[in-house]
């Protein structure tokens, strides 16, 4: 193992290991931590990987002590890898009046072109370039990926998705920000982030990429019919929408009755797992 890599936690879990591991970042410029779920398969040999890109206010442990993942991954024998939601340590500039929507713990998974910002908060590069090189080289692991997310998360993952034509082999998400562009958690990320250029705002929002993807990857996502972000923050109208204009294949589940919590999570992953599975096992 990578001297880089310090081993900070190990909890056996449906006859796999869940490992939380720090680093340290040249993506980021910080030590970064993020958690891995190894099946049991991974001991015989290498397994494919979902990568969990979670909310505001997460860090790597909400998903995987909260969404019950572990039971299917061990089951499908999938890998999981969760990163932090942004980088965090000495010199990490934070939202000045230290809202919970902006700066620590709320990332984005863009890559900052805004001073302060622009030093640290490169999570799009992180998540996307660095986090899996390093996972395919210190890991029982293939290079057969695919990507989800909650929330910020879910926005997190249609946009790597998109953006990455071939590199992931399926994408869901849960609640996602779909349109960053027109709503307050994205504009005030966006606009601090990237500058106040509209333009550049596009490269980082579902709702504007969908239309020249260079690869219609099938969409799936979750949104609970109760969630009260659902209407001022989540928009997910726009992307139902988007993908029938641009004719890109999704499916989009209103489910009624649930919220934005991981209680919505832990309901339907198992379909997320098997629809991810599905993609994997098919490659």
């Amino acid at each position: 193992m990578d001297a880089n890599l310090e081993l900070i936690a190990s909890n056996k879990s449906f006859g796999g290991w869940h490992k939380r591991y720090r680093h340290r970042s040249s993506a980021t410029g910080t030590d970064m931590i993020f958690a891995i779920y190894l099946p049991p398969a991974a001991e015989t040999g290498p397994v494919s990987v979902l990568y969990w890109l979670s909310g505001l206010t997460c860090t790597d442990e909400n998903f995987m002590q909260k969404a019950g993942a572990q039971r299917m991954a061990a089951e499908l024998g999938i890998a999981i890898v969760a990163p932090d939601t942004s980088p965090r340590g000495e010199g990490v500039p934070d939202d000045p009046e230290g809202a919970y929507d902006f700066g620590l713990g709320a990332g984005f998974y863009v890559n900052a072109t805004q001073a302060p910002y622009n030093r640290h908060y490169h999570m799009y590069d992180y998540v996307t370039q660095e986090l899996p090189a390093l996972i395919e080289q210190h890991f029982p692991v293939t290079d057969k990926r695919s990507i989800s997310g909650h929330s910020m998360g879910g926005h997190g993952a249609l946009i790597c998705a998109l953006k990455n034509p071939g590199r992931y082999l399926s994408v869901s998400a849960f609640s996602p920000i779909v349109s960053p562009s027109d709503c307050p958690w994205g504009q005030k990320a966006l606009g601090n982030y990237l500058g106040d250029n509209r333009d550049a705002w596009a490269e980082w929002d579902t709702c504007k990429l969908i239309p020249n993807a260079p690869e219609r990857l099938p969409l799936l996502v979750d949104q609970g019919g109760e969630d009260g972000f659902l209407a001022e923050q989540l928009l997910t109208e726009r992307l139902v929408e988007a993908a029938k204009a641009a004719d890109h294949p999704a499916t989009i589940r209103m489910q009624a009755g649930y919220d934005h919590s991981y209680f919505f999570i832990a309901t339907f992953i198992e379909d997320h797992l098997r629809h991810h599975a599905a993609a994997l096992d098919a490659a």
